[in-house]
């Protein structure tokens, strides 16, 4: 088992990729705890993951308020005794649209939330990992921080860049204390969230899902829009022992739809 005896912390534990990397994480042998809003949500994903034989905490939790981060940190240590890796994956969306019509005071929730959301958890790991001996931060980020797409969220952008950003400080200064801090950034998810999207898009146009999927796909080299679950894997194995000589990294998860120089 990938995880086998870890101990993960994972925000953001909603219908899309949230759920599926608590799912996977406990399947390769982790104790998962999860962090996000909806209590009722995180009280479903933690009976599918008992049920399989996993084991999971579900702590309601709002990333824009330090009290709340400590209390999901507390939580996990009380449960399970330690904490080997934090998976920052909350987020706000923020608003689609033209830059000149954006309503610019609306971008600080979306930045509190994904950016200085994922500082305020790594800061309130930091002090555990560093009494254990080391462990691993992995920030969820976005392909759109590099690839420009006109009409949508530009806040959503920002933050996520700003995550990228941070992730590389802090690798460098939390490196002498074993802790690793790497950051993914995601192209398009298949899974409900994306698959919602895209049956609006199809209402307002006029044209099928299938129509839209296709041609989505026709410009990710790989000629699929990368599925959750698969993607979710590839965040997971940077809190493994696989990857215990790779810190400060960026890695772009988007089925080659961009590919950084």
């Amino acid at each position: 088992m990938l995880l086998k005896d870890k101990v993960i912390i994972i925000t953001g534990v909603g219908p899309g990729m949230g759920q599926a990397m608590a799912k996977i994480a406990a399947a390769e042998g982790a104790k998962v705890a999860m962090g996000a809003r909806r209590q009722a949500y995180l009280d479903q994903v933690k009976a599918e993951i008992e049920a399989a034989g996993g084991q999971a905490i579900a702590v309601a939790t709002d990333v824009s308020d330090r009290a709340q981060c400590d209390a999901l940190v507390a939580a996990t240590v009380a449960a399970f005794g330690r904490v080997d890796g934090l998976v920052n994956s909350a987020y706000a969306a923020g608003e689609n649209g033209t830059f000149e019509n954006a309503d610019i005071e609306s971008w600080a929730n979306t930045i509190d939330v994904a950016a200085l959301g994922a500082a305020r958890m790594a800061q309130a790991v930091a002090p555990h990992m560093k009494k254990q001996g080391g462990g691993a931060i992995v920030n969820v980020a976005t392909m759109q921080s590099l690839k420009p797409l006109p009409g949508g969220s530009l806040s959503y952008a920002i933050a996520k860049g700003a995550m990228v950003t941070a992730s590389r400080q802090l690798a460098a200064e939390l490196g002498p204390d074993n802790i690793r801090v790497n950051a993914l950034r995601m192209g398009w998810l298949w899974g409900e969230p994306v698959k919602n999207a895209l049956k609006g898009m199809a209402e307002h146009s006029g044209a099928s899902v299938d129509d839209i999927v296709k041609g989505v796909a026709t410009n990710i080299p790989l000629r699929v829009i990368p599925p959750e679950e698969e993607c979710g894997k590839t965040v997971l194995m940077f809190v493994s022992d696989y990857t215990k000589m790779v810190t400060g990294a960026v890695l772009d998860v988007n089925g080659g739809e961009w590919m950084a120089p």
